[in-house]
């Protein structure tokens, strides 16, 4: 068989072997173009991020990364309105965020086709929760599709607009973060341009005021009685193998687990998993002895199985929290009484724990070395310096949800518990994604709190996307950058100080000053992230060997680059900087009080060419 061909994402490739190797994020962007969608907008967020990047080079569609979720699905909402099929991506919690408009969305209907992709994450791997988002299509009474594989990302996606614009309805997409990222082989078509019809004004339709919101919840009710006959004869629904003594009903990437613990089992895959098509889920039933339901996270397809009468066992064989895998879901079978036990496969050792640390020359490292000898009580939010709440900087106390950090300052200073200055500290991509409220309700109570804006001019960590503040889109074109100075002051703040957080000494003066100032103060760092969008790097630095006292100060910076040595001096073990590593910030050199961290020697120029 020949190999598989590379593609750029929205073409098709020729040969006999048509097919590619996709993730599933760029599988659900290949169905997007096929959809031929004239709007792609998004909020960077892990596992969803990649599938906004996969397109971001054409210029036959509008893609751009939004401030935060909501706004995001405001403008695909106003482009489907407008007669453009439209995408909105975001990961699991960014649908909190959305919700708002995502719930009467419901109520209003589309004009051309709108699908919102939801990535979820079970396990938690870069999240801070794992809910489980098909409870939002019950919620808000929309349907829900879950492609098992990158084949079925690209064809679900691409089939979602056409049951959106069929059915009058936003369509929610759900992947989760094993779909989202492994990769399989998908055979990709032409670009489609179905034309943009324009709006057609009907404020009964989209004003939602509650004499017009009535009328249309009779609406809403009937397509979702539609949308379930629908689903009984739908292609998203398919049946494996064969056999009376148990059957099994799953969906999403819990398939792919059952069909490699048990490769003969009778499985009832549900594409669609909301509304559910309970006839076939009946008949299905009734053809085998025991029903099972295999589902990551809740137990969605259980309770709705049992609701209806049908007798199923499930979460008590499976566990509710984590991922599924093949042999979790072995035991499980063998736990019910239908699988002989078996040797349980090993997991591949790990050589040595590694704690996650900051990058090497991370900026936000200096501001929470100054804030945990300041002895500031710190509410964090979600960003990279998240890592600052784990050991050695060990200067974070709590941390909820984007852009809470403000408002929790806010409401911890006004307790009159916190026993210490109060301090919140938040990225740059995520003040303007959710932190702006936050700062207008501190200066509007004159809260006594200092707020750290850690400004590195990139969303990083999702892998340094674009955001308003950066004064660049997400296909690099330049526009109009937030002033975060200006928008500060203009909010209210009256101390907002600038300070570059490479300089200690200025940092740790900068925040006790703004901690003793009386009501809302600002300090903003204005550092680049060493990452990206390009790497930065600066002279690397050494450790004089003689020279180093074993005081290990250095190590209290949590720097990757640094490492021990087996050398000793007064039983303490002494250390070295990695010079391939190092980025050269000169934080460790700060605080060396031996002197004995300098700049690597520059090379001897030789005067030969090489």
């Amino acid at each position: 068989m020949s190999s598989p061909a590379a593609v750029s994402i929205g073409t098709t490739p020729t040969g006999a072997d048509r097919r590619v190797l996709l993730s599933g994020n760029e599988a659900v962007a290949q169905g997007a173009v096929e959809a031929g969608i004239t709007m792609a907008v998004g909020y960077p967020g892990t596992p969803s991020t990649e599938i906004l990047e996969s397109i971001g080079d054409r210029r036959d569609i509008d893609v751009r990364w939004s401030p935060n979720e909501k706004v995001a699905l405001d403008v695909a909402l106003g482009a489907s309105l407008g007669g453009a099929r439209a995408l909105a991506t975001m990961k699991h919690v960014g649908l909190n965020v959305a919700a708002d408009t995502f719930m009467t969305s419901a109520y209003t209907g589309v004009g051309a086709g709108l699908v919102i992709i939801t990535a979820d994450d079970p396990g938690m791997h870069s999240s801070q929760n794992e809910q489980d988002n098909r409870a939002y299509a019950r919620m808000a009474g929309v349907p829900l599709l879950e492609p098992s594989n990158s084949a079925e990302a690209r064809e679900f996606t691409r089939a979602a607009f056409e049951l959106s614009e069929e059915f009058d309805t936003p369509v929610l997409v759900r992947t989760t973060t094993r779909v989202s990222h492994n990769r399989g082989l998908v055979e990709p078509g032409p670009r489609g341009e179905p034309p943009v019809a324009g709006f057609r004004a009907d404020p009964s339709k989209y004003v939602m005021i509650p004499g017009y919101a009535r009328a249309r919840r009779p609406v809403l009710l009937e397509r979702l009685r539609r949308l379930a006959e629908y689903a009984d004869s739908s292609p998203f629904t398919q049946e494996f193998g064969s056999g009376t003594d148990f059957g099994v009903v799953t969906s999403g990437i819990s398939h792919h687990y059952v069909r490699e613990a048990l490769p003969d089992a009778r499985i009832l895959k549900l594409g669609m998993s909301y509304p559910l098509p309970m006839e076939r889920i009946r008949r299905f039933a009734d053809s085998v002895d025991r029903l099972f339901v295999v589902e990551e996270l809740d137990p969605h397809l259980e309770n709705d199985l049992l609701a209806a009468g049908i007798a199923v066992e499930g979460k008590a064989f499976f566990p509710q929290e984590g991922e599924l895998d093949p042999d979790r879901v072995r035991r499980g079978f063998v736990a019910a009484g239908v699988l002989e036990p078996g040797p349980e496969s090993e997991p591949p050792p790990v050589p040595m724990a590694r704690p996650p640390l900051m990058c090497p020359g991370c900026p936000h490292t200096p501001p929470f070395l100054a804030l945990k000898r300041l002895g500031a009580v710190v509410t964090g939010d979600i960003g990279c310096y998240t890592l600052a709440s784990l050991e050695p900087l060990a200067a974070m106390d709590t941390c909820v949800a984007m852009g809470s950090s403000i408002g929790m300052a806010v409401g911890m200073a006004a307790s009159g518990g916190a026993g210490a200055p109060v301090v919140a500290t938040i990225g740059d991509s995520t003040f303007l994604h959710g932190g702006v409220q936050g700062l207008a309700e501190a200066v509007y109570s004159q809260a006594d709190i200092t707020v750290l804006i850690l400004d590195n001019g990139t969303t990083a960590m999702t892998g340094g996307q674009e955001h308003p503040g950066t004064g660049f889109t997400l296909d690099r074109t330049e526009t109009t950058p937030v002033d975060l100075v200006a928008l500060c002051r203009a909010l209210g703040v009256k101390d907002v100080n600038v300070v570059d957080p490479y300089d200690l000494a200025a940092t740790y003066n900068a925040l006790e000053a703004a901690m003793a100032t009386g009501g809302p103060s600002v300090v903003i760092t204005n550092r680049p992230c060493v990452e990206s969008p390009t790497k930065v790097r600066d002279r690397a630095y050494e450790v004089i060997a003689d020279a180093c006292t074993a005081c290990q100060a250095c190590m209290t910076i949590g720097c990757p680059s640094i490492v021990w040595t087996d050398e000793f001096a007064e039983g303490r073990r002494k250390v070295r900087i990695d010079t391939l590593t190092c980025t050269g910030c000169t934080l460790c050199a700060q605080i060396c009080t031996p002197l004995a961290i300098v700049p690597v020697p520059e090379p001897v120029e030789t005067g030969h060419d090489h």
